[in-house]
């Protein structure tokens, strides 16, 4: 019986347990990576119809030399929104001329309800939810760069 024992091949508990502790490492590593890449990657809907919807303003302003009157409404018709984009996303606008351009995500948003990208047009430059800010997997409240 013991002979057999002596010849049989397998790992020990130590090396199971190094492999086991380095996988949780880089899991620990790979994991809030992951989640702020998903998080820039949902973001980005609503940077693009953003966009579209800033056009549709200035194409507005270019024709008519004014944006009185034109509303967001009209701004998402005329920007040929998808339905999914619609059904994540609220757009405002402040200002006329306009001077933000405001999407928060709706309840049917995979990242959640409340989550903003906002555009400014005198900076030039979109911040929010996926951009400048992410969600802290451990605590649920939200991070900067």
């Amino acid at each position: 019986m013991l002979r057999k024992l002596k010849n049989q091949k397998g790992f020990t508990l130590i090396e199971v347990l190094v492999v086991v502790i380095i996988v949780a490492i880089l899991a620990a590593i790979a994991v809030p990576r992951y989640l702020r890449y998903v998080e820039k990657s949902r973001s980005t809907e609503a940077q693009t119809a953003i966009t579209t919807i800033r056009k549709a303003f200035d194409v507005q302003l270019q024709t008519t030399g004014t944006t009185e009157g034109y509303t967001i409404e009209d701004a998402q018709k005329d920007a040929n929104l998808g339905e999914s984009t619609l059904k994540n996303w609220k757009f405002e606008v402040t200002g006329n001329p306009p001077r933000q351009y405001i999407a928060t995500s709706l309840q049917d948003f995979p990242g959640g309800e409340g989550k903003q990208v906002v555009y400014d047009v005198v900076e030039a430059k979109f911040r929010g939810y996926g951009i400048d800010t992410w969600t802290n997997p451990e605590s649920g409240g939200m991070e900067t760069d």
